[in-house]
């Protein structure tokens, strides 16, 4: 994830621009969206290697039944309010309202780091370990991976905050936080499929 993280913080810091037509985009902005294809393509081959392996499995699955929604549940309402804060800091942006900006950035980052706390104790109360079985595998090593993202995510939101609160940031110089909110909207989406797909499905079946 070094490099992952190196590349959010490469972009969101990058004032380079490239001509498509008449606009000038931001060369960060094609960074960005090449590390999210990249990432959502990694997701989707793990995600689907797990659907793969369930259909092939000859007992019950999970081994251990479904997994409770007590603190997942929760926890992806967390992760989604982490957004809708995001969201509400660009706004205030756009507005020029700074205490929007830094209020919005501040709660998204106290809300991302509930997340990986409330993940943490989730893992700690796991009755299976990474090397148990083939679900505990796939389970601990992608939603490892997407907390990993998360943690970049808060790397990138600590970063926007201490620019924010230096005065770095207007309504004409918005483009490192609309990025690292793209980041970390497309990190929240991610958690919807992982969530969906070891928390939700096993109760369909």
């Amino acid at each position: 994830m070094a490099d992952a993280a190196n590349t959010v913080a490469s972009e969101l810091a990058g004032r380079e621009t490239v001509e498509v037509g008449n606009a000038h985009i931001r060369s960060g902005w094609f960074g960005m969206w090449w590390l999210i294809a990249t990432e959502a393509a990694l997701f989707g081959y793990l995600l689907f290697s797990y659907a793969y392996s369930w259909m092939q499995a000859s007992g019950p699955w999970p081994p251990d039944g479904a997994p409770p929604l007590t603190l997942a549940l929760p926890n992806t309402f967390v992760l989604l309010a982490s957004s809708v804060a995001v969201w509400a800091g660009e706004r205030g942006l756009r507005r020029n309202n700074r205490a929007l900006l830094l209020g919005g950035l501040v709660a998204a980052f106290l809300l991302g780091a509930i997340f990986v706390g409330v993940q943490l104790k989730e893992w700690s109360d796991k009755p299976f370990t990474l090397t148990s079985h083939l679900y505990g595998s796939f389970y601990f090593t992608i939603t490892g991976f997407h907390m990993a993202h998360v943690v970049v995510g808060l790397l990138a939101l600590a970063a926007l905050t201490v620019w924010a609160m230096l005065g770095h940031f207007d309504r004409h110089r918005r483009e490192p936080v609309a990025i690292g909110a793209l980041y970390w909207h497309f990190v929240d989406a991610v958690w919807l499929a992982v969530f969906a797909t070891f928390y939700l499905a096993p109760l369909l079946r």
